[in-house]
């Protein structure tokens, strides 16, 4: 197979042993590699009703046909698992070089299974493949232990490890690989922690066949020059994603206080000129990125180096929590790669708790004699540090906003912000009606890196309610998501403007088929009906409830800044979800029919 390694690696956490598989041909026609590989594992192999904790059920990490090859950006692994903060289907994408690594050693994907009795890491070193002893390495943290295996096993292998927040089965706890990159959503890392995998540790000497070698070559060439070429390259590569905090206020899309508002009236102090000034050491890129958008820091303040913070997690443990100085935005960040933490939640946990605190709801004795307010950093990494402990209060925002919001009581649930038990990324969105949409209907829960959709309700008209809002969400969402399918970052295309057809044609000099880029959008869509089929059939009663707004969004209106007055109406929300339905081939519950799977060549798809 040309463009793939070939070889699929299974490992039994349970039995201790290890196998290898040959990848199937038709798999890689039907669903590309990647994320699409992964949801079709998922589907067919954890069992339906599997506890997203227990044995049956499995992580899948998968590179795409372009991941480890000389296309810009192509640095791209997807970690998919049943999600044990949502229930549903997780999928998350990591940057950095271990993608490359994996293929290079041979394999287009891991399997894992099982849970192991003590605690353990894989080592594959090419086809050398062993299951390790890791109980000195349990309790420790992420980039600890990450540079301790870089120490022992040498630098040329790629690590990727979990922190004491998914040991301890956070909810939300992540995978974090090359001292910064990390698969932060849906609870990836908490479900090795439940397996009792640590660390995974790669390193590979084999070659990707290439069908042909001169054309891949020519096309990654014209790919890279137009990158060199694009007018945006220069401000990318000096403030990458935190150069978005200040365009993000402008607009009102900046989450403050618990996305109370989109407005942060000290925002100017987290801005990327202010970070780049402040903090940043150098640029860090992913493997074969032209335009690195990492940037590596050392807070002087509190002593710490760390990558970033980049925009989420300046949007959330910045804004969201009121904190004003991007040294102490830094060191939050440090704190959650270390203990495993995703930020994105992390932060939206923070400040619900703290929303809830300044409204009486919650009081010292539920925080452990622990003050919270907005704007106080020493509350901040404290909570970080109880979540990651599950430590008193901490223990219950471990489980994210939607379980602490029926814990806590009151009228929380009102501003608990998140879609299908996910908490929401950096967009307030009460003026954004195809970013709201978006969140609403996003596959693994309200995530925006599906479907960035706020620059078309700027381009169009931020109040307009129509079908082509619900047309351009769905086609982001074909676009967006078959990065992850291919291995390759979409932000060469985002912020630099890469033509989208060059992918179809390298894809064609690696693999040696004839694609077209709508015929690539067509597995895209797949892959996306195919993970709703999902959610339907692992989810007692999912549908359009499960696609339901924050109530924040329809219930107040936006009280600072450039949208003050705003909000979306449940009935605006209704009539939003009627016509994505109606344009995807569902039924009126947000549910893909039997023609919609035919039509998708999902005939052996079944929604129980």
């Amino acid at each position: 197979m040309y463009g793939y390694a070939g070889r699929i690696l299974r490992v039994n956490l349970t039995d201790g042993t290890t196998k290898t598989e040959p990848y199937d041909p038709e798999l890689a026609r039907r669903f590309l590699g990647g994320r699409g590989f992964s949801a079709y594992i998922l589907y067919t192999e954890v069992p339906q009703g599997a506890d997203p904790l227990g044995p049956d059920n499995k992580v899948i990490i998968s590179t795409g046909p372009l991941s480890g090859t000389l296309v810009p950006g192509a640095g791209k692994t997807d970690i998919t698992t049943k999600s044990p903060q949502t229930g549903g289907y997780a999928s998350a994408s990591v940057g950095g070089l271990i993608c490359a690594e994996l293929k290079y050693a041979g394999y287009d994907a891991i399997i894992f299974e099982g849970t192991s009795k003590h605690p353990v890491y894989l080592f594959i070193d090419d086809d050398k493949v062993e299951i390790r002893d890791a109980s000195d390495l349990w309790g420790k943290g992420s980039l600890t232990v990450e540079e301790e295996l870089k120490k022992d096993l040498g630098e040329a292998f790629q690590i990727a490890t979990i922190g004491p927040a998914g040991e301890k089965l956070v909810s939300y706890a992540c995978i974090t690989h090359d001292f910064g990159r990390q698969a932060g959503r849906g609870g990836v890392g908490t479900v090795l922690g439940a397996k009792k995998l640590k660390a995974i540790a790669v390193r590979g000497t084999k070659s990707i066949p290439i069908a042909d070698v001169d054309a891949f070559r020519q096309k990654a060439r014209t790919m890279f020059k137009a990158c060199m070429e694009s007018d945006a390259l220069e401000v990318w590569q000096k403030y990458g994603t935190a150069g978005v905090t200040t365009w993000a206020n402008e607009i009102g899309a900046f989450p403050t206080r618990n996305f109370q508002t989109g407005f942060f009236e000290q925002h100017e102090s987290l801005s990327g000129e202010v970070m780049r000034e402040a903090i940043v050491i150098t640029d860090k890129a992913c493997f074969a990125c032209p335009c690195p958008c990492g940037k590596y820091s050392h807070s002087k303040k509190h002593n710490v180096f760390v990558e970033g913070p980049e925009y989420e997690t300046t949007a959330l443990l910045g804004g969201n929590c009121a904190l004003a100085d991007i040294e102490d935005v830094a060191y939050a960040n440090y704190l959650c790669d270390e203990l495993g933490l995703d930020t994105i939640s992390a932060g939206n946990c923070i400040a619900f708790a703290i929303e809830c605190f300044e409204r009486g709801i919650i009081s010292t004795t539920d925080t452990g004699g622990l003050e919270l307010a907005f704007g106080d950093p020493q509350a901040v990494f404290a909570l970080i540090k109880k979540i990651a402990a599950r430590e008193d209060i901490g223990d219950v925002l471990a489980y994210g906003v939607k379980h602490a919001a029926e814990v806590f009581g009151g009228d929380s649930a009102d501003f608990a912000i998140q879609v299908k038990g996910m908490e929401m990324s950096g967009y307030e969105s009460r003026n954004a009606p195809s970013m709201l949409l978006s969140y609403m209907t996003c596959d693994v829960g309200a995530h925006h890196n599906r479907s960035w959709a706020i620059t078309y309700d700027i381009q169009v008209g931020r109040d307009d309610i129509s079908a082509d809002k619900a047309a351009k969400v769905i086609e982001l969402q074909h676009i967006r998501p078959l990065f992850d399918c291919l291995g390759a970052c979409r932000l060469q295309w985002v912020e630099l403007n890469l033509n989208l057809d060059y992918y179809a044609q390298i894809l064609q000099a690696l693999t040696g088929e004839e694609r077209s880029w709508d015929d690539l959008l067509k597995i895209s869509e797949r892959i996306w009906n195919l993970t709703r089929a999902y959610w339907a059939r692992e989810v007692e009663d999912f549908g359009r409830a499960w696609d339901s707004p924050p109530p924040r969004t329809w219930k107040e209106k936006v009280p600072t800044g450039p949208t003050q007055g705003s909000s979306i109406s449940w009935e605006d929300n209704q009539k939003l979800l009627d016509m994505y339905y109606e344009q995807r081939g569902w039924d009126k519950n947000g549910i893909p029919t039997h023609a919609k799977l035919t039509e998708m060549d999902l005939t052996d798809i079944v929604i129980s």
